[in-house]
């Protein structure tokens, strides 16, 4: 069984994770240990560059954290371009992988709080009323009328991370 060991207690991205893995490596193959830790950046990253590196060092200090874990995984949330996204970490002893999800446009209105200074999450939960969205279906899920959520948007991200860790072309 691997133990892998998620630098984050959100219960969306948790559920993301668990069930790549499962796909991937077979149901019931991991447990999840979800840690908190520091990210080193904002609350809210802006850009690939900060996001990316927000998920990096969530990694790096889950290891600090628990060294002795087959996996260490990270999904970090950030705003570039006018979209919401994240780039997904995954690391065990031997190698990398990561990937970038794909990305929802927000309108104005959301952009021009969240560059006054407030968290996306936050923003969304006072214009839709529901109350820690981004543990739930988040933005996604609110401007795709529920096709898609910010657990399924990861998921897909998660399965593209661990690309290298069973497929053997990562390794010539």
């Amino acid at each position: 069984m691997h133990q892998v060991v998620v630098a984050t207690t959100n219960p969306a991205k948790i559920q993301a994770i668990l069930a790549a893995f499962d796909q991937i490596f077979g149901e019931g193959s991991c447990h999840i240990d979800a840690i908190s830790v520091d990210t080193g950046v904002p609350e809210q990253p802006f850009g690939s560059t900060q996001t990316r590196a927000g998920a990096r060092n969530r990694v790096a200090n889950a290891r600090k954290a628990r060294p002795d874990a087959d996996f260490w995984v990270a999904i970090e949330a950030g705003i570039d371009e006018g979209a919401t996204f994240s780039w997904v970490v995954i690391e065990n002893r031997e190698q990398r992988g990561e990937s970038r999800s794909a990305t929802l446009p927000l309108p104005d209105i959301i952009l021009e709080q969240v560059a006054a200074g407030d968290a996306l999450g936050p923003v969304m939960s006072k214009h839709t009323g529901i109350d820690k969205i981004g543990n739930k279906e988040g933005a996604i899920g609110v401007f795709t009328a529920g096709v898609l959520t910010r657990s399924s948007v990861y998921h897909q991200a998660v399965v593209l991370a661990l690309s290298p860790f069973h497929n053997a072309l990562y390794r010539q």
